[in-house]
Parts: structure tokens; C-alpha cells; sequence
């Protein structure tokens, strides 16, 4: 089951801990664009259970620090710089 796009609690088996997370985060950043899912699972440096992987993996795309392309390969394109330039910019405010 899925609520949200994320896994229920009863229905997980492993919850991923932050040092996880940030490996998954910082592998995808330095070979964004490059692996589909399953391939990018493979190669990580340190390996996980893929059902771990698939949890993070939907955390990242539903943060919006992930997307696919029409490849399926995983891209990184969370940018906090862009985003806080726009921010700055009076004319873009409400």
C-alpha cells in the first residue's frame, strides 16, 4: 500500500537513516543523468535493500530533488542557489 506516494509504515521492512540518504543524494549528484533505477542501485558505493532504495528514491522525486527523464534515467536538480536568487528578486515577489 501507498499513501501519498510513500510506503505505509506497516509495509516496510527497513526505514533508510540519514547517512543513507545523503550517499543515495550525493551518488546521484555526481552521476546525474547517467543510471536508470535499478542500474543506480547497483552501482551505489555501499549497498541497501532495494526496497530501502526505492523508499529514498521516492523521497527525493517527491522533494523535488530528483527527476526522470524520458529515459527513466535519474537526474540531481534540486538547486538552492537558483532558488534563493529568485527569491531575492523584488519583481517575482507577491
Amino acid at each position: 500500500m501507498q499513501e501519498g506516494g510513500f510506503q505505509t509504515r506497516k509495509s516496510m521492512i527497513h526505514y533508510p537513516n540519514l547517512e543513507t540518504v545523503l550517499m543515495v543524494e550525493e551518488f546521484i549528484r555526481a552521476n546525474s543523468g547517467t543510471y536508470k533505477k535499478k542500474a543506480l542501485w547497483e552501482a551505489l558505493p555501499k549497498k541497501m535493500i532495494y526496497q530501502t532504495f526505492c523508499v529514498i528514491i521516492d523521497y527525493l522525486l517527491y522533494s523535488g530533488k530528483i527527476a526522470m527523464d524520458k529515459e527513466e534515467k535519474i537526474a540531481w536538480i534540486w538547486n538552492p542557489e537558483l532558488v534563493r536568487k529568485y527569491l531575492n528578486k523584488p519583481e517575482l515577489s507577491r
